[in-house]
């Protein structure tokens, strides 16, 4: 498994939908993408089952839903799982 994150930098390019407009961001928001490589997607899967359940989510996740305590917007986050199309490890 390998796990990734990155703060947008370069987020326009001319004739293509950016991540600014795909998510409404603000001029003041910074955009986080993250991605997770699974060995195949039953690890996913059972991983998606029992992360939700970790109690140690709750301890992470709790204050970031708090309404006095937010800091990002769930429903503007963008979900997806993804096959294998090309991949080069160079």
């Amino acid at each position: 498994m390998a796990y990734f994150e990155f703060v947008g930098d370069d987020l326009s390019l001319e004739g293509t939908k950016s991540f600014i407009e795909t998510v409404n961001a603000k001029a003041d928001e910074d955009i986080i993408f993250g991605w997770v490589v699974f060995p195949s997607k039953e690890i996913r899967d059972l991983a998606n089952k029992k992360v939700p359940k970790d109690p140690r989510m709750t301890e992470l996740v709790a204050p970031l839903t708090d309404p006095n305590k937010l800091i990002f917007d769930g429903s503007r986050m963008v979900y997806g799982g993804f096959q294998p199309f090309i991949q080069s490890n160079e």
